[in-house]
């Protein structure tokens, strides 16, 4: 049997749209450009990976969690530099009528040419604002503007001491959140890579100033074991040090995935000094200093930031789980078997039960096997086609484990199971079921 990885992208687009991941925001009226709805199947494997991660920082003593509203005061993008400084430099070509992003095209950066269009007849590059302006109240002026935000981190930050307060966490603590993000894009792509609207999933961990330097280490060695635990190859990551900073940081990684369109960034890993919290003093006029009872000293935290981009992480685990196994007969037809190998706590579906025909009989038992299931996993219920090509949709979206009730079932009240990565069929008691998949879970992928 010979085992193919993800190809391309387009592959993964068409699986998506077939099987329920991902649909075209819109698609009705022929789609908006770079946003994505996630659909059944892409909606449950948003929130199991949402779960995990929620749960790797909020089921530690050192990190609480918030959830922070999308409109905030104007000066606090004022105070963290975006209203100002939160800008892309864009070109606009004045043949083709394209704009792209001046300082991360390649054709623009080498030849200075259009990379639509190959022309050379462009504007100078300008700066244009990424943060979405809209208006609160019945006015609409300058007095009313608000903005969308562009990243839920300064919600934790103004939320700082109301946290610190109220869960009674010392110095070094975290604050996580998960949340969406709005940034006006001029060069989106590659399917939910880049879009326009997204969600994020960042830690702020703040820390005596002087020790920044061992948890930025600490930190990264975490998140990486993180990505290793939701089954992404080793060979497929890496960190990547930032050559140039941003005004705010002292040091700065990002941990890398090789898609198919190349290494690219997953999460950003930040040492973002006191610049954040001393920033929204400064502007609010209060007072955000730490005062550390043991010491009998105050101080302006540093903050160690971990920053992922949800939608980033799941077409990450989509491209590392897809595979295609293909087989040749003895007469040289070629049968490709599609895979999706989710590791269980992220696969939108955990079990799918089955009759294997539908006589009343097995179809009465297999729905409610389905019910006493769905109790426990995220159950599917197929009956529709044969068996052979049942399992193959299942294993197409990643199902671990199928149940298949069969005439036997009536009598020895046991039910065929078969594992999705090994297609290997044992029988079980209906009784032992639900240990039996729970094991399985734990040892078996």
């Amino acid at each position: 049997m010979k085992v193919q990885r993800l190809k391309d992208m387009q592959t993964l687009v068409s699986l998506c749209k077939r099987r329920g991941f991902v649909f075209q925001s819109s698609e009705v009226y022929g789609g908006l450009s770079s946003c994505w709805d996630y659909g059944p199947l892409g909606s449950q494997l948003k929130m199991n990976v949402k779960k995990t991660w929620w749960n790797a920082m909020t089921r530690r003593a050192d990190i609480v969690g918030v959830d922070a509203a999308i409109l905030m005061h104007p000066m606090v993008w004022k105070a963290s530099g975006h209203v100002d400084g939160f800008s892309d430099p864009l070109v606009d070509c004045k043949n083709c009528k394209q704009r792209f992003r001046s300082d991360n095209t390649d054709s623009y950066l080498e030849k200075k040419q259009c990379p639509f269009c190959g022309s050379k007849d462009l504007t100078e590059p300008r700066q244009f604002n990424l943060m979405f302006k809209t208006h609160m109240g019945p006015t609409e002026d300058a007095s009313s503007v608000v903005y969308l935000r562009p990243e839920t981190a300064q919600g934790i930050f103004v939320n700082f001491e109301n946290c610190q307060t109220t869960s009674r966490k010392k110095i070094p603590f975290g604050i996580a959140q998960i949340g969406k993000s709005f940034r006006n894009e001029i060069t989106p792509g590659n399917f939910i890579f880049r879009t326009r609207e997204f969600e994020q999933m960042e830690m702020q961990f703040f820390v005596k100033p002087g020790t920044d330097a061992g948890w930025f280490d600490q930190w990264k060695s975490i998140r990486m074991k993180y990505y290793l635990s939701l089954g992404i190859n080793s060979d497929r990551l890496r960190f990547l040090p930032h050559e140039t900073l941003a005004h705010y940081a002292k040091a700065a990684v990002d941990v890398q995935y090789e898609f198919p369109i190349g290494w690219q960034e997953l999460e950003g890993i930040h040492n973002r000094s006191d610049f954040d919290l001393s920033q929204h003093m400064k502007f609010s006029g209060k007072s955000l200093e730490y005062f550390d009872e043991a010491a009998k000293e105050k101080y302006i935290p540093w903050v160690i930031e971990t920053a992922v981009g949800c939608d980033r992480l799941i077409l990450a685990v989509l491209c590392e789980a897809y595979r295609e196994e293909i087989t040749v007969d003895e007469k040289g037809a070629e049968d490709v078997r599609v895979v999706l190998g989710f590791k269980p706590d992220i696969a939108p579906v955990k079990v799918c039960v089955l009759p294997l025909s539908k006589k009343d009989e097995l179809i009465s038992i297999a729905q409610d096997l389905r019910e006493s299931l769905s109790a426990e996993w995220e159950t599917q219920y197929d009956e529709s086609q044969s068996i052979g090509k049942r399992y193959r949709r299942q294993d197409e979206i990643g199902t671990p484990y199928c149940v298949t009730v069969d005439f036997d079932t009536i009598q020895d009240k046991a039910v065929t199971v078969r594992h999705r990565d090994t297609m290997k069929q044992e029988r079980v008691l209906i009784e032992n079921l639900n240990g039996y998949i729970f094991n399985g879970m734990k040892k078996d992928f």
